[in-house]
């Protein structure tokens, strides 16, 4: 039987952010967006300080990887592409493949994998059904569609060897698993791994930690899941916000950060759109980072 006893959660960060997500630990820091308002912040040790801004731009801000030997670099899911975030705040466009849709878009949710690659995915701001796809960056830049059909695509998380990517598409209340060739980024499927009905809430932002399970934020659900890799649910995490947007494990601590949301919500708890915190059974290596080249914008 999936546990669900409750562990304590407090507030690492009282944001008030309107869309909290994307939160990774990257080089000591827990990094996080607020989506809609276009920030970055970085919180260094976890708890227990303020966090800083990053970056603020004047479009959205899904989500961000860190770039491979460029500090303070970082790729991005924004507005209605990819670009590079230097560290100026200036953004560099590889593509906006979303400028080319019929349905006004933005991107959304993304991550890197093992091998290097930036997967992130794209939402209808309408919630048109179908219009929201995945797309992958390769180290070379070459930004490419890999699926489409989806509607709201949230937390691309990938098993440790690369060969397992969960994708949630929040809007059917669905995660898929897809396989990955890891020398090739290619896809195989997807299959879907967990189901969600409408009272239960939507799946969002996850990962994926040291014993392959996976980690899932229940948007509209106040909680956080646990699956095994054969689709158990081992776990169920209270929180004190019905919208949690992204989780995020601790390398060494055992505690796993929740980001949450204040979008949309009436009557909004002391806790939404912060930052909480709260012991972990598990723990997760630090997030990857994009591979690329440094290719020239275009």
């Amino acid at each position: 039987m999936p546990s669900a006893e409750q562990q304590p959660v407090t507030i690492a960060v009282h944001g008030g952010y309107e869309l909290a997500e994307g939160g990774r630990w990257v080089g000591g820091r827990f990094v996080y967006v607020d989506i809609l308002n276009g920030r970055l912040f970085e919180l260094r040790d976890g708890t227990g300080r303020a966090p800083r801004q990053v970056a603020r731009l004047d479009v959205p801000l899904g989500a961000v990887a860190p770039v491979r030997d460029r500090p303070d670099t970082w790729i991005a899911a924004a507005s209605t592409g990819i670009a590079l975030l230097t560290a100026d705040g200036e953004l560099e466009w590889l593509d906006r493949p979303e400028d080319r849709t019929t349905v006004p878009s933005r991107m959304n949710d993304g991550v890197a994998d093992p091998a290097g690659r930036f997967w992130a995915g794209s939402m209808p701001y309408d919630g048109t059904p179908g219009a929201g796809s995945l797309y992958r960056t390769d180290p070379d830049g070459t930004v490419a569609r890999v699926l489409d059909g989806l509607t709201i695509v949230n937390g691309p998380a990938f098993s440790a060897d690369g060969t397992t990517l969960y994708l949630a598409d929040s809007a059917a209340g669905v995660i898929h698993r897809c396989r990955v060739d890891p020398a090739t980024g290619d896809l195989t499927g997807p299959e879907a791994f967990a189901r969600f009905h409408t009272d239960e809430g939507s799946p969002d932002g996850m990962t994926v930690d040291d014993e392959d399970c996976l980690w899932v934020a229940v948007w509209g659900g106040g909680a956080v899941r646990r699956y095994h890799p054969d689709g158990r649910l081992l776990h169920t995490l209270k929180v004190p916000a019905p919208q949690p947007t992204s989780v995020c494990l601790h390398p060494s601590d055992s505690r796993i950060l929740i980001t949450t949301a204040r979008h949309g919500l009436n009557h909004p708890t002391a806790a939404s759109g912060a930052v909480l915190s709260a012991p972990a059974p598990a723990r997760a290596p630090e997030t990857h980072s994009w591979g690329g080249d440094s290719p020239a914008p275009r």
